[in-house]
């Protein structure tokens, strides 16, 4: 299990803990000024990272130090984990309320303000009106039922689904990502920190049902699965694999399942 299921799990996965998504928690530590600094604050923070792509290329030694010391405060502040899209739906089912907004690292990638992937957990939908009016007309409030339709179609569309926390271990957001998404392009792209765990899955796919179709590799965000032209087969990396299972949904042949992390010796401490 990852490193916040045993220091938030009570001897379960972290986000299957109902106190994750409380409004106890989420009225501590002063969380809602804090959700409400991070969303202006999030250009300074790309700035950071220019700096941070800088000492990578030039000063190493320094550029691992600084990874070190980001990646804790992250840890405490604002970190994610993939999921997939059974667990997501397992977590719409726990909280009170639902929120689709506009999602801010589309904003800053690619300039559009009302790329609505983003789900607000558990926050009252009054609260974040109060604090971002300016939003008020992108934003919808879910059904559980049309939070988990919502979910399938990014899931068929190759998104994957991913929480975070908002001061650990407050569980505000459920994104479906892709390489558009700050977390994918700051760990997965340039590798620069880590942002975010891998599920507490991998996949494998049963070479007796694969027929070579690849349509799993083209949606694999993450390079996992590879293809072998001698045996016309696809299979899985499990040290690339982030066990978010999106490949799935493109297998007709639905030869393609997840197992847990901890059962692949490969992949068991590769978080």
């Amino acid at each position: 299990m990852c490193e916040f299921c045993i220091s938030h799990g009570e001897g379960k996965k972290w986000y299957e803990v109902m106190e994750n998504y409380s409004r106890e928690l989420y009225a501590q530590g002063n969380r809602r000024q804090f959700m409400k600094n991070f969303f202006p604050n999030l250009q300074k923070d790309m700035a950071r990272l220019d700096k941070l792509k800088t000492a990578k290329k030039k000063v190493p030694l320094v550029y691992r130090f600084i990874r070190n010391m980001a990646t804790r405060k992250v840890k405490r502040e604002h970190f994610g984990q993939v999921v997939p899209v059974e667990d997501a739906e397992m977590i719409v089912d726990m909280v009170h309320s639902i929120t689709r907004v506009p999602c801010v690292c589309r904003a800053v990638t690619k300039g559009d303000a009302n790329a609505r992937y983003c789900l607000a957990l558990g926050i009252d939908t009054e609260g974040i009106l109060g604090d971002y009016p300016d939003l008020k007309n992108s934003l919808e409030v879910l059904t559980p039922r049309e939070t988990k339709e919502l979910i399938r179609k990014f899931d068929d569309e190759g998104l994957a689904h991913s929480i975070w926390t908002f001061k650990t271990p407050y569980i505000g957001g459920l994104c479906n990502c892709d390489g558009d998404c700050l977390a994918y392009r700051i760990q997965v792209g340039t590798d620069l920190m880590q942002v975010m765990f891998k599920a507490e899955y991998v996949a494998e796919i049963d070479a007796s049902q694969c027929v070579g179709c690849r349509n799993c590799q083209k949606l694999c965000q993450f390079g996992a699965i590879e293809y072998s032209s001698l045996d016309k087969k696809s299979s899985v990396n499990v040290l690339n694999c982030y066990g978010c299972g999106v490949c799935r949904s493109a297998c007709k042949k639905e030869a393609i399942t997840l197992l847990g992390r901890n059962s692949v010796p490969a992949a068991a401490e590769l978080w």
